[in-house]
């Protein structure tokens, strides 16, 4: 066969950038804008990229308006920059040409030279590329930190959640995981997403589980050997001086100075001692729960309680009433505010906040003690009491029902991990008279919220009554969790092995973190399959939210349900597939006409009739 003839020719110059002026301004406000850390620096990164590929020459800002990236701003300041251009230099300035580096002659340079040349462009490309070290007490070396000890502990789960990772990490970090610094929006939790580009860190599922490579595995023990050699070699060196002060008794005219070395190696020793302080602590919490509970409890129980276990004894926290941001801002300013006035008239604690569920709920936050030096407090943990309160006024509870959020507030109180919901109905009276439906289609929503779905319903007149009826279950939870041991305990450990003798003991006392309620909560967040297909289904007339959760026991997804439809032999039979799931407290049958109706809707291929 005949060979491709090779030709060979010097290789053309790739053409410069025909708008070097414009091309050298862009990149000065590039370069300004990354200097004080603006967004806008990726603006103009853009127009760069975008003016390089136009072979082109442009008079004026005006004329790149036709290329990406390119607005009336950026044009604008071009047009600014080429007239103070002209004043400077004349209007006949060229803008298109500049001065291009000489060339030396080939000739002028020796064979040892140029092979000295080479070589350095040689070992500048193979330059080796520095190793990714997180700083001490950061946020990446904490976490690395955290995960790698948590590996170590004897039946650990490999990974950790969000939650527990932030708790177990904040003790080795100078900042806060949660509350950024002041003027700055970025938190320690910041530096994950560095340390998942590095290769260091993985995260997966959703809920999210974070969890190290072999390379960060190296990294963190690497640092965890690094800290101990040190704890260990300032031991030694405390213990030293012990034995140098050893001797016969002598007058000590340093006193004071021994009394500060002495608060010193007690500060260190409580350092270091810490992580010890805080297992045993622990362990303490756990064994008092085993001992109050029946026997038999899982190991995998024991291993959640261990890594979400800490707790706030009876006297370290204060209950706070949460106010969602929504009942204090925005419709009726007046009226809202009106609430929070009625709240401080009646000095209760409370603090406004975004809750992505409810409308009001109590926390029990702990008490922290401001540290010298520092410009805010320590950031003090949160528990979510069991109560959860979602308003309703009638013209409210009226459009609710319309659009259809009625039920799915419900829903989501429901699900939301809080055992007590109450709902808040203001205005009973002649105020429904006006609205677009009935008052006895109002009232009849009212009872079946509170005989069907189990929620407590409380009836009032106006915010003075509302504010006075937060102020009483204020009142009456301090009361209430006066004395008691709160004890944290995480959603997402009992859905990988929590079984129900755990989840129905000491309810009182085993709350979720805020943090933990909040995120869980948030509306629009990625959703199981399993949660997609119960929206579906509760898109039907007539599929309430305990319908379809019968649904989802025996079918959790629609693969599996059409593979049930599948396997029926007969178009009767697979019309009463469905008919005799129990639903409900009262265990009703779902009813040959919803199955009929739900077969139709997955099963008919072109619009149903």
């Amino acid at each position: 066969m005949p060979t491709d003839q090779v030709c060979l020719g010097r290789k053309r110059p790739v053409p410069s950038c025909p708008n070097p002026l414009f091309l050298q301004w862009l990149t000065e406000l590039r370069d300004s804008a990354k200097e004080k850390g603006l967004k806008t620096q990726y603006v103009y990164q853009k127009a760069i990229n975008s003016l390089k590929k136009y072979p082109l020459p442009l008079k004026n800002g005006k004329e790149a308006k036709i290329l990406q990236n390119f607005g009336d701003g950026i044009c604008k300041i071009l047009d600014e920059r080429l007239q103070k251009h002209y004043r400077e230099h004349g209007s006949d300035a060229p803008i298109h040409l500049m001065e291009e580096p000489r060339k030396e002659p080939s000739g002028n340079l020796s064979e040892p030279m140029k092979r000295t040349q080479r070589e350095v462009r040689k070992e500048k490309g193979t330059k080796k590329k520095r190793e990714y070290v997180p700083q001490k007490r950061s946020g990446g070396y904490a976490v690395l930190l955290t995960l790698y000890r948590h590996a170590q502990m004897p039946g650990s789960k490999g990974f950790m959640f969000r939650n527990e990772l932030q708790t177990e990490a904040q003790p080795l970090c100078e900042k806060s995981f949660t509350v950024p610094d002041l003027g700055s929006k970025y938190t320690a939790w910041s530096s994950v997403s560095t340390l998942i580009q590095k290769d260091l860190l993985v995260k997966t599922h959703n809920p999210a589980r974070y969890s190290l490579t072999d390379q960060g595995l190296a990294l963190a023990e690497r640092l965890d050997s690094e800290e101990t050699g040190m704890a260990k070699e300032h031991g030694e060196q405390m213990s030293g001086e012990e034995d140098s002060r050893d001797g016969p008794d002598v007058v000590d005219l340093t006193l004071v100075e021994d009394e500060e070395e002495q608060e010193d190696k007690e500060s260190w020793s409580s350092k270091t001692s810490e992580r010890l302080a805080t297992a045993l602590s622990v362990n303490q919490a756990t064994g008092h729960i085993s001992e109050s509970d029946a026997a038999g409890k899982s190991q995998t129980l024991e291993t959640g309680r261990t890594a979400m276990g800490w707790h706030l004894p009876p006297g370290s926290y204060d209950i706070v009433l949460c106010v969602d941001v929504i009942e204090t801002t925005g419709g009726s300013s007046g009226r809202k505010q009106e609430l929070v006035k009625e709240l401080q008239r009646n000095c209760v604690t409370f603090d406004i906040r975004k809750l992505n569920v409810g409308d009001f709920l109590w926390v029990a936050r702990e008490k922290v003690t401001p540290v010298p030096g520092q410009l805010r407090p320590p950031v003090g943990k949160e528990l979510v009491l069991d109560y959860i309160i979602e308003r309703k006024r009638m013209d409210d509870l009226c459009g609710s029902i319309i659009d259809g959020r009625f039920r799915e507030q419900k829903f989501r109180l429901k699900r939301c991990g809080l055992r007590k919901p109450i709902y808040l109905v203001e205005e009973c009276g002649s105020a429904a008279a006006h609205l677009s439906i009935p008052e006895s289609t109002l009232q009849q929503a009212i009872v079946n919220t509170q005989v069907v779905d189990g929620f407590f319903v409380k009836r009032v007149q106006d915010v003075k009554e509302s504010a006075a009826y937060l102020t009483i279950m204020t009142r009456y939870l301090q009361k209430l969790y006066h004395n008691c041991t709160l004890f944290c305990h995480s959603r997402e450990l009992e859905g990988d092995g929590g079984d129900e003798s755990e989840q129905t003991a000491n309810l009182s006392c085993s709350l979720m973190a805020f943090t933990e309620f909040n995120y869980g909560a948030i509306k629009n967040k990625c959703q199981t399959v399993r949660e997609v297909f119960a929206r579906q289904l509760m898109q039907i007339s007539g599929v309430s939210g305990d319908k379809a959760a019968a649904v989802l026991e025996h079918y959790s997804t629609v693969s599996s349900l059409l593979q049930a439809y599948d396997r029926c032999s007969s178009e009767s039979e697979k019309e009463k597939l469905l008919s005799s799931i129990k639903y409900g407290k009262l265990k009703r049958n779902l009813g040959p006409a919803l199955s009929r109706t739900i077969y139709q809707l997955y099963c008919t291929r072109g619009p149903l009739s």
